[in-house]
């Protein structure tokens, strides 16, 4: 859904997207994990396909690369992208958009939570600001804390992340209050929204407690602006000529 809703949105403001072949790991949990070599093996190989990428396509001027993922933004910046593709720059899908002008007309009868991720992927703007824009000027209000989740702390320690999860409600709860005047989100009138699919899924386990849905802000984005069938209407559109496949 993350990576439909980022290209549909990049078909949306017209903006011509390069994707390279097949499906590539940044490198960054091989590192995480303390397999050095192998990250970096995986970020050595996929240097070098980009620049194959950029010697075959020396014919287009590639100024941006797009990440939809904070964690893959830390890996991707010791890919030297500036030196693979000349003059390029290294960004999030999110501030892509907003320096695009997208925005919604807004969006009645919901207040928005923003989880900014360990990992955030906005480096250039202030991510609740960029958030507020590209909903069209809504409420959108900073929960803090660690959501628990940490890649696979989660899984390798749940009595640490357990722990986390307890404080972790405490601020959505906090903010829930705040926006709406109750504990509780009710029949979507607050959301929670976020940039990093890990802490989603983390965000994920506390539906049932604090009845928050949480989505990613491209997401929201293309759900709102597309229509309730977007990734279907995206597909057909981008299958019926929007799609020239190139031989490396």
């Amino acid at each position: 859904q993350v990576g439909l809703a980022t290209l549909a949105m990049l078909y949306e403001v017209g903006a011509q997207t390069v994707l390279p072949p097949g499906y590539l790991c940044c490198g960054y949990p091989q590192s995480a994990s303390g397999q050095h070599a192998k990250g970096e093996q995986i970020s050595t190989e996929n240097r070098v396909l980009f620049h194959r990428v950029a010697n075959t396509l020396n014919y287009l001027d590639i100024r941006t690369v797009i990440v939809s993922c904070g964690t893959c933004m830390d890996q991707l910046l010791r890919y030297e992208f500036e030196r693979i593709f000349p003059g390029c720059r290294l960004l999030d899908i999110h501030e892509y958009l907003m320096e695009k002008g997208v925005a919604l007309d807004g969006v009645p009868g919901v207040k928005y939570l923003y989880h900014d991720p360990c990992h955030t992927p906005m480096k250039m703007h202030n991510p609740v600001q960029v958030t507020s824009r590209l909903l069209g000027g809504a409420e959108v209000l900073l929960s803090d804390r660690c959501c628990g989740e940490a890649g696979t702390m989660a899984v390798s320690r749940p009595d640490i992340a357990t722990q986390v999860r307890f404080r972790k409600e405490e601020e959505l709860r906090k903010g829930i209050a705040q926006l709406s005047g109750a504990e509780r989100a009710v029949d979507g009138n607050v959301k929670l929204l976020t940039s990093c699919p890990a802490c989603q899924q983390g965000l994920s386990r506390y539906a049932d407690d604090t009845g928050l849905a949480t989505d990613y802000i491209v997401v929201e984005l293309a759900s709102r602006r597309l229509g309730a069938d977007w990734q279907q209407g995206f597909i057909e559109r981008a299958r019926s000529g929007g799609i020239e496949r190139v031989l490396l």
